[in-house]
């Protein structure tokens, strides 16, 4: 008998998904599944590096999972949600397509999204102001293939801790964030993408790119990255009142394993939040 699929307990007035990378091996398609089945939104941004162009251009990798990602996405946006497609850089060439809706899906290459109190926010991925991409494609080339070997690692690493009963736990994310260089290069993206906010008089921007979720005032603007799903696996949120929440679906589904039901947004302990 085919068990029936989890039925939706998360509702929310808006939902930000990037860098979830389908085509490229370490990507966690797994919980993000599992995550846009449990949800009910009224809307959804995809921002950016959603497919992993790049990767299929080395090789071919396309699982099941990936597919479902896909379809269910597509199904949402047939059945009554918003969802807007701001392509990234490993994305790209979905920008051509600016303006254009394919199968209910809006591709635009940026978007304000108005919170429900008001707030207005300006949506990109954020690689326009990523300094390694913009003076050396051949530097970006050579990170990311670092970064895919860190990954790779990754992979072993989880698979003994999953053994010895441990959870999830990402080296990259951990090797990312004690290294000085790239401390200070997060923090100079995060400052250049709230000057851009302010220079477009927004309350805040809402981006990914850097794999890595964060809510932080700059002066005065909120600077929101929703992070990824290869390394953290999480989703910027808005529930109806306009507040806006981290959401880290590992840890999510590590507590709510065997359970039927998601508590309310309030008890899953989001890793960050702005009033």
């Amino acid at each position: 008998m085919t068990p029936k699929p989890p039925q939706p307990a998360l509702r929310l007035r808006s939902v930000f998904i990037s860098d979830v990378h389908l085509g490229f091996k370490g990507c966690r398609a797994e919980f993000l599944l599992d995550f846009l089945r449990r949800v009910e939104c009224e809307q959804i941004y995809l921002v950016g590096d959603i497919i992993d162009l790049w990767s299929l251009q080395r090789s071919f990798y396309w699982p099941q999972a990936h597919n479902d990602v896909i379809r269910t996405i597509l199904g949402k946006a047939k059945h009554g949600t918003r969802v807007v497609y701001v392509p990234g850089n490993h994305d790209r060439a979905f920008r051509d397509h600016d303006g254009l809706t394919l199968g209910n899906v809006e591709i635009r290459l940026e978007a304000i999204h108005e919170t429900a109190d008001g707030r207005r926010f300006l949506v990109l991925h954020g690689d326009e102001f990523d300094s390694i991409v913009r003076a050396s494609p051949l530097l970006e080339s050579l990170g990311n293939r670092a970064y895919a070997g860190a990954l790779r690692m990754n992979r072993y690493v989880n698979a003994v801790r999953q053994m010895l009963g441990y959870p999830y736990w990402s080296l990259a994310a951990f090797l990312k964030h004690k290294v000085k260089n790239a401390v200070k290069y997060i923090a100079n993206f995060e400052r250049a993408l709230a000057v851009e906010a302010r220079r477009r008089g927004v309350d805040g921007v809402i981006c990914g790119h850097i794999h890595r979720a964060e809510i932080t005032e700059i002066d005065g603007i909120l600077y929101c990255n929703d992070g990824d799903w290869v390394e953290s696996c999480t989703t910027l949120v808005e529930d109806f009142t306009g507040r806006l929440s981290l959401l880290r679906w590992t840890e999510t589904a590590e507590v709510l394993a065997g359970t039927q039901a998601l508590p309310l947004l309030d008890s899953a302990a989001p890793i960050g939040q702005a009033a």
